[in-house]
């Protein structure tokens, strides 16, 4: 399905985009390749979307057939935002927080570290966000349209048969699956140990309004990638890049003033307001994180063996996950992690479930879950082997797609309408 005709649309997982300021330096000095309302694509930005795709699909990026698709990809995105923002469609903050950290998440897993994505890009992992929030932005919108208009689409039965005959010798072959069920617990924070982190904070304000260097404090104490800057954010626009915690405490503050010790989802932080025009503010800030010590890991870990021994006497693993998991996405499913390909697992997830045999439950062992960290016990349900695919066996999958297909196809059209309304041209 990969090498079809249509060109799927792509969310960016691991390409990191430019800011506006550099975007803006950038458009100088690179060619313009097309044109979409008030939007361009540099030369600059159609190569970093081509080596993302030829990375990810294993082809070679200096084919012309294939740098032709990606623009003309990166054209209908473009075409599809316009459309997003004449129709007024929105994303709550909350959206962009969570698959800004979701994505970032996937982007240091597979560089290895956040200190090794940082050297990869020269920039501390809080800039990256900051830089890119603004293209995630962009791309959820761009979802959420697609979402509106392809939310009822179905497609039936006759419809997949059709497919299915139409494409049987060229479908890929199914890899071995397995199916999976977890039980999420997160160490919970210290509290004497919050406490303290917090009065060192508070004792490190007091110093800096008494005279102290706010960036040298922030060099020494801070444990944001911004210390190395003392702390500098740089310029940040209201509702794009921080966090609403964040953002309610820098626009109270007047210029040059600092904040009291505040906590957000990142751990407790002080503020200084360096200047604001407008609704744009540049300030800078400290950061200490609340650490979870040893005897919270080992408190999670024996809770898991706990759950474990309770699965291994007799009862239901999803009633289990359902009443002790912490993931909030999976525990209402009873912990349900659904098919996941062997060559797909993650590199801290494979060794601990590759060789489970079906009905075992796997020893407690440590994960990273979005932003932060945990422990996880995981049940493995059932195993499929490797086979080609069916359409009586792998129905549903044949069914997505189908559907998959379908969409695109569709979506193809409507791009080309949103052309007739909408200026685009193409300057190679």
């Amino acid at each position: 399905m990969r090498s079809g005709a249509v060109v799927r649309f792509i969310l960016v997982a691991g390409c990191l985009f430019e800011t506006s300021t550099e975007i803006l330096s950038q458009t100088m000095l690179d060619r313009i390749v097309a044109v979409v309302d008030k939007e361009i694509i540099t030369e600059s930005d159609l190569q970093e979307r081509l080596n993302m795709v030829a990375m990810q699909n294993r082809v070679d990026p200096s084919k012309p057939e294939l740098r032709k698709q990606i623009l003309e990809s990166m054209v209908a995105e473009k075409l599809m935002l316009a459309q997003a923002i004449l129709d007024s469609v929105s994303v709550t903050e909350d959206e962009v927080n969570r698959t800004l950290d979701q994505q970032f998440q996937n982007i240091i897993r597979q560089a290895g570290s956040e200190q090794r994505l940082e050297q990869i890009y020269g920039k501390p992992i809080g800039r990256l966000k900051r830089e890119y929030r603004p293209e995630m932005r962009k791309q959820l919108l761009i979802q959420r349209l697609r979402q509106q208009r392809e939310g009822t689409m179905q497609i039936s039965r006759r419809e997949t048969e059709e497919f299915f005959e139409s494409y049987k010798d060229s479908l890929p072959k199914v890899p071995e699956e397995l199916e999976l069920s977890h039980i999420f617990i997160a160490p919970k924070t210290d509290t004497v140990h919050e406490e303290q982190t917090r009065m060192m904070l508070s004792t490190i304000r007091d110093s800096i309004a008494g005279g102290g260097d706010f960036a040298d404090f922030a060099q020494r104490y801070s444990q944001d990638g911004s210390s190395r800057s003392g702390g500098d954010l740089g310029w940040a626009k209201r509702g794009v890049v921080f966090v609403p915690e964040f953002e309610e405490v820098v626009f109270s503050l007047k210029e040059n003033g600092i904040s009291n010790v505040f906590k957000t989802e990142f751990g407790y932080h002080i503020v200084q307001l360096l200047e604001r025009r407008g609704e744009s503010v540049h300030c800078r800030h400290i950061l200490m994180r609340v650490e979870k010590g040893p005897e919270s890991d080992s408190a999670a870990v024996q809770q898991l063996r706990a759950i474990r021994e309770r699965a291994l006497k007799g009862e239901a693993f999803a009633d289990l996950a359902r009443n002790y998991s912490e993931d909030d996405e999976t525990k209402s499913l009873g912990g349900d992690l659904g098919h996941v390909a062997v060559d797909q697992l993650e590199a801290e997830f494979a060794p601990v479930v590759k060789d489970l045999k079906p009905t075992e439950i796997s020893e407690p062992h440590r994960v990273t879950l979005k932003s932060s960290y945990g422990y996880q016990i995981v049940l493995l349900r059932k195993r499929v082997p490797a086979h080609d695919v069916g359409l009586a066996e792998d129905f549903k999958r044949v069914e997505q797609m189908a559907l998959f297909v379908k969409r695109n196809k569709l979506n193809a059209e409507w791009v080309e309408e949103l052309k007739k309304s909408i200026y685009w041209e193409i300057r190679l």
